[in-house]
């Protein structure tokens, strides 16, 4: 098993007042030549929006866009005709394809949102744009990694142009539990969202991510409650 450890402290860092952003990769002004990707997992943005403010109507083509709000509810627009609003236990994805262009707004007035964003190189290039967004509850996630985007098209999961899935579980303090790899050749890109676990010898805590590859499945250890986000992404 190889493994690279990414210390939520040395993610890139914006803050333009209306946006506060940690780039898990390079991104924007934020360059590492250490941090390009993770096999074809390309953007993993932590991104705190005011009250009000948010994205204006700009392009995307040929990349695949999965959004998590964590706090707070997120307003979306796009060129295909959807509006809509995306809270906690949402989960958007959207295939950019041959060209789309959309709007990311904080719904609320008063209060920060808190989302991630995502972003994987497709596995098709030029497909017709898609959007979706689903419900997962706090019950779909208990004591489990619940698979949420897959390259399949089903009621229970989000489909996405690649062969990546993206798994979200919640788990209590002293639980343990493992993750298989869901597709030969892929790693995965482990992401505390909130609390602490260990992986082999290295413990993560929060924002804290670890990517782990040429292995079939590895044993997470939680020691704090938590919540965990893995992306099984294909190496190249």
């Amino acid at each position: 098993m190889k493994t690279v450890f990414h210390k939520a402290s040395e993610r890139g860092h914006v803050n333009h007042g209306w946006l506060n952003a940690k780039h898990s990769f390079s991104f924007a002004s934020f360059y590492n030549p250490q941090k390009m990707n993770f096999g074809l997992l390309r953007v993993l943005n932590d991104d705190i929006v005011a009250p009000g403010m948010g994205f204006g109507t700009h392009p995307h083509d040929n990349m695949e866009i999965v959004t998590i709000p964590l706090r707070g509810s997120l307003e979306h627009r796009d060129s295909m005709g959807n509006i809509g609003v995306i809270h906690p236990n949402e989960i958007q994805a959207m295939s950019a394809g041959s060209g789309v262009t959309h709007s990311e707004y904080n719904h609320s007035k008063t209060e920060e949102i808190n989302l991630l964003q995502i972003w994987v190189f497709p596995k098709e290039r030029n497909i017709t744009p898609r959007y979706d967004q689903r419900v997962f509850t706090e019950e779909d996630k208990a004591g489990k990694f619940k698979t949420i985007v897959a390259p399949v098209k089903s009621d229970d999961v989000m489909w996405i142009n690649q062969d990546a899935y993206f798994a979200i579980g919640k788990f209590k303090a002293g639980s343990t539990t493992d993750y298989t790899i869901q597709h030969k050749g892929n790693g995965a890109y482990v992401f505390v969202i909130d609390g602490e676990a260990k992986i082999g010898e290295q413990t993560l805590g929060k924002r804290d991510a670890l990517g782990i590859w040429d292995t079939d499945k590895f044993n997470v250890e939680v020691s704090k409650d938590a919540e965990i986000l893995v992306i099984d992404v294909p190496m190249n």
